[in-house]
């Protein structure tokens, strides 16, 4: 079996209270992280654990929370809620994103890729 290998975008630590962006992505709008740094430390203030947004091989966003073991205030029922309204509220960004990422990453024809939406 072949593993996929995501490339983290950015995210939040509630345990360390930390925020980490991926300077491979330095080129986003400042807009853009701005909105991606609340929206990862509102959630992990909200759920805490750990919150990552990141990217599959194909572009495709991926929004991902856990926590530690022992964290007895982590619920995993409510974070999958926040996951869901997080990708609900945020679609748009997340659609943007995931352009980005093919034109800017791996460099495939903006041209093709807007073709290929049209279908």
């Amino acid at each position: 079996m072949s593993e996929t290998k995501n490339t983290v975008l950015c995210g939040a630590n509630a345990y360390e209270m930390k925020y980490y962006f991926n300077e491979q992505f330095s080129g986003l709008p400042e807009s853009v992280k701005d909105e991606l740094h609340i929206l990862c430390v509102l959630f992990t203030e909200e759920v805490g654990g750990v919150f990552t947004v990141a990217f599959e091989e194909d572009g495709t966003v991926i929004l991902e929370t856990n926590a530690d073991d022992d964290d007895i205030y982590y619920d995993e029922v409510s974070s999958g809620l926040m996951v869901a309204e997080v990708r609900r509220k945020r679609q748009e960004l997340f659609e943007s994103l995931r352009l980005y990422y093919r034109v800017f990453v791996r460099k495939e024809n903006i041209g093709e890729i807007l073709a290929e939406e049209e279908k």
